[in-house]
Formats: structure tokens, sequence, C-alpha cells
């Protein structure tokens, strides 16, 4: 079955990075599409950034200079490289792939950020 595994969170102070990590199984990698989303304390859940099969990315604005998504398909994994981090960044971060909703896969159980001094 479609399976996604988060990894890379942590407690970081504002200014700091970190690399997130989401390990993929179940379905051919390379063909698919995968997201970053994040979840703060009380808020839904947002699409952070995507990643193409073909390799262009996109962005949300709040993230867009700071972040980079990227993808290793010999290793079925996706990158998140956070930089200049501030505490609205603090929440907890999913990967996901549309190949995840037509195969009705659960969401993982994610990673926390926190950014806090």
């Amino acid at each position: 079955q479609v399976q996604f595994v988060e990894s890379g969170g942590g407690l970081v102070q504002p200014g700091g990075s970190l690399r997130l990590s989401c390990a993929a199984s179940g379905f051919t990698f390379s063909m698919y599409a995968m997201s970053w989303y994040r979840q703060a304390p009380g808020k839904g859940r947002d699409l952070v950034a995507t990643v193409t099969s073909a390799g262009k990315t996109n962005y949300a604005d709040s993230v867009k200079g700071r972040f980079t998504i990227s993808r290793d398909n010999a290793k079925n994994t996706v990158y998140l490289q956070m930089n200049s981090l501030t505490p609205e960044d603090t929440a907890v971060y999913y990967c996901y792939s549309p190949i995840g909703i037509v195969r009705g896969a659960s969401w993982g159980q994610g990673t926390q950020v926190t950014v806090s001094s």
C-alpha cells in the first residue's frame, strides 16, 4: 500500500535550518508529483511545496526563497531544505502525493518542526 514516512524535524532557533526527508513506498515514485504540507497548532493543513515528476517546483509564497524541495527517485525520497526559519514555520510537516488520494492512502505521522529561542 502507499505509505509516507517523514523524518528530520526538531527544535531549531530562529534563523536556523533543517532538512526534512520523506520516504515513500507502494507506488512508482518517479512517476508522481510529491508535496510537502504543514499544519500549525489550531490551523488547517497547508500546501508548502511541490515537485513534479519532471522536477518542476512550486512554493507557497510564505516559504519562497527560504525552502527548497527536491527528490531522489533512486531512493524514493523527497526532501525539504528549510532555511531562515521563523517561529511562524512551527508546525507538523507531512508529505503526500496525488497517487495517495487515488489509492486511499492515509497521511503519515508527520514530523514536528519547532522554531523557538
